[in-house]
């Protein structure tokens, strides 16, 4: 359905299939189902989105452009460049346009979870297929979404968005923009964050997130480094590699976490007031964890914020996290594990490709890396063509010995009960 799209002969319905895309959910009611109310907001959300992006040269010949905002541009037309030339990434409009929303987030992602499980209730879609989250342009909408489902017995959340991907479908309307919600982010982050959203563009499995975003975060992980060490100052590879040490501090942490709520609700002897006491215990000692982190990294930060607008910055940025922390349920876990549960096996599966790049490539700078990254995507491709349990089971062979598996690999694991990104189908 990429090609061929037309205003003439697609109209409404292409720009619902786009937006449905990643703010998914069906039409039917039930548990979050809300009707054609839910499509209509999307489809304003996305038509407001679209109008408000300008290519980024339109932008560039604003005389009165801030200046961090126009170098930020620059860079990215540039970060597009590399995407396509070094990383092999989709050559297309998506990107090349900018657009502020005045407010914080792109959109307002709603997940939920039963009390004794990390396995998400589901959205489902016809093209996208069925997706543990359900995305909304108001954080309202989002908000009385998760009130909803918690009045059902599900342990529910809202969280603010900074961007997402229509896949492609909506290259003939401009492509995604860039968003003034990330455009301010650090280099290194800004990057990953490019390449993350254009790799989405690359492949993409209906009703399998655990895969998708796995996928793309392996590209950003692997392709940020490769940006900084060669387009990059020394003070934006400080940051990023400062940056990079808590981002493993948080993950361990919360992994650690998840790994334990896993293995509690699995344990059958773990039921009943003995769960939810245990259960109690693991999200305090996550608190607990988390505010003797937190102390330590504001102590390092202290000397480096030396003016009241960094510091508000700061204030701001930390009590997010802060307020994540304070309201993590099993519904914040099971959206956490979608980044990260395949990245280990997707980075062997480059190493493997990277090695098995034949001797001729095109001459022009960048071709034998971005012929390294084309033989990598080829093979995610196979294994996206693959039936779920096979996929998951070749998945689960690329793990590294050293690596925490997921429960897809677990031998007793029941492929007819549960979805391929660990959910449970809802409406």
């Amino acid at each position: 359905m990429r090609e061929g799209l037309s205003v003439v002969r697609r109209g409404l319905p292409a720009i619902l299939v786009g937006i449905g895309l990643l703010l998914g959910g069906c039409a039917s009611r039930g548990a979050g189902g809300d009707g054609l109310g839910y499509y209509w907001q999307s489809l304003r959300g996305q038509m407001h989105l679209l109008q408000a992006s300008r290519p980024i040269d339109d932008w560039l010949q604003d005389e009165n452009l801030a200046p961090a905002l126009r170098e930020r541009l620059l860079s990215a037309r540039r970060m597009r460049a590399f995407a396509v030339e070094r990383l092999g990434l989709p050559d297309n409009a998506s990107y090349r346009r900018y657009a502020d929303l005045q407010r914080p987030f792109a959109v307002w992602n709603v997940v939920a979870a039963p009390p004794d499980s990390l396995e998400l209730h589901r959205w489902c879609f016809p093209v996208a297929g069925c997706v543990g989250y359900r995305g909304y342009f108001a954080e309202a909408d989002a908000m009385a979404q998760a009130r909803q489902l918690a009045d059902q017995g599900l342990e529910s959340g809202s969280y603010g968005v900074p961007a997402y991907s229509t896949l492609g479908y909506l290259n003939w309307l401009g492509g995604d923009p860039l968003l003034n919600t990330f455009i301010g982010w650090g280099e290194g982050e800004f990057a990953g964050l490019l390449f993350h959203e254009l790799a989405h563009q690359v492949v993409y499995v209906a009703g399998d997130t655990a895969f998708n975003e796995s996928f793309a975060t392996t590209v950003e992980r692997l392709g940020t480094p490769l940006w900084l060490a060669t387009e990059a100052g020394p003070a934006a590879r400080a940051r990023w590699d400062a940056g990079q040490l808590r981002r493993a501090q948080w993950r361990a942490l919360t992994g650690h976490t998840r790994q334990a709520l896993q293995q509690l609700y699995q344990d059958p002897q773990q039921r009943g007031p003995a769960m939810a006491q245990a259960k109690a215990q693991i999200y305090q000692q996550f608190r607990s964890d988390y505010a003797a982190l937190r102390a330590q990294w504001r102590s390092a930060d202290a000397a480096l914020l030396t003016t009241d607008a960094q510091r508000q910055l700061y204030d701001r940025n930390q009590a997010r996290l802060d307020q994540w922390v304070a309201d993590a349920n099993n519904a914040s876990f099971g959206a956490l594990a979608a980044y990260d549960d395949w990245v280990p096996a997707f980075t062997a599966l480059w190493k493997q490709s990277q090695t098995q790049v034949p001797a001729q490539v095109p001459a022009q700078a960048g071709g034998e890396a971005a012929q390294g990254w084309q033989r990598f995507y080829a093979e995610v491709e196979k294994l996206a063509a693959l039936p779920a349990l096979q996929r998951n089971t070749r998945l689960c062979g690329l793990m590294p010995a050293d690596a925490h598996l997921p429960p897809a690999c677990a031998p007793d694991q029941d492929s007819a009960s549960v979805s391929t990104d660990g959910s449970h189908p809802g409406n």
